[in-house]
């Protein structure tokens, strides 16, 4: 495994098993982007409401990375027109496509039918090559499937091993539906804890590597952000060691729902 490794989709298309996000990275995000592009990273993660998508755009032309060298997720938000929102996000990025495409959030009420049969418009005219949801739980994900009969590529939640779901983890791997883990370093508010401490004391590595360490070895692609050159390359060099099958459960045995929202959306 390396930042090259790919998990293929149900569609037969194939996903970064890692990616950069860039929710909150307002300042300097062409540098951060260009860095991170040149360092070795092959997937972004923005969304429409972020103000990211003009600075990433810049950030690619900067990188000297060709279209087909890098995998571009954003979103649409959860109320208007889903096909236009697409439409204008790709203007933004100054692309001619997305790699993939999700709806941010479930809206107040309902599953979202109506966005998410808009972006399988958006996807049969070559807007997206593939769709997904975020923060999305299994009751609204299935009602999606009910009414379109189209099974989300993906579903982008909270994720690290403090705040998890194995009914989740279960469900996505019967639908083949990948989980994308954003804030897998819980935002830094856990990166002091005495086991994850011990952990990566043990393997040689930081906390925050061993969080993402754990999200590779548990078949989820993490997208932790990053807006300091250090921190995106301490958050790539992950590829050089494994975590033991103790290690993971104890890992694993940190679970206690835990947010930096406040609450998972998804449980």
């Amino acid at each position: 495994m390396d930042p090259r490794t790919e998990i293929k989709l149900h569609t037969g298309n194939r996903i970064p098993v890692m990616g950069v996000g860039t929710w909150q990275l307002t300042s300097d995000t062409a540098d951060t982007i260009a860095t991170a592009l040149n360092l070795g990273y092959r997937m972004i993660d923005t969304s429409g409401d972020y103000g990211t998508q003009p600075g990433i755009a810049d950030g690619i032309r900067r990188s000297g990375v060709e279209r087909a060298g890098f995998y571009l997720v954003t979103k649409v938000e959860e109320v208007g027109d889903a096909y236009h929102a697409t439409r204008k996000n790709l203007d933004e990025l100054q692309l001619d496509y997305a790699d993939l495409m999700l709806i941010h959030r479930p809206p107040r009420t309902g599953a979202g039918d109506d966005l998410w049969r808009s972006l399988i418009r958006a996807k049969e005219d070559g807007l997206t090559k593939d769709i997904g949801v975020s923060n999305y739980s299994i009751e609204l994900i299935d009602t999606l499937i009910d009414a379109t009969g189209e099974v989300p590529t993906v579903n982008q939640i909270e994720w690290s091993p403090f705040g998890h779901s194995n009914d989740m983890l279960r469900y996505a791997r019967e639908k083949q539906i990948v989980i994308q883990a954003y804030s897998p370093l819980t935002r830094t508010k856990r990166l002091r804890d005495a086991t994850l401490a011990k952990i990566a004391a043990k393997y040689g590595k930081s906390p925050a590597q061993v969080l993402i360490r754990w999200n590779l070895e548990r078949g989820t692609v993490p997208v932790p952000k990053a807006n300091q050159p250090q921190h995106l390359e301490e958050n790539i060099d992950v590829f050089d060691f494994d975590i033991n099958g103790d290690d993971l459960e104890a890992l694993d045995g940190l679970n206690e729902r835990y947010s930096s929202l406040g609450t998972l959306p998804y449980v």
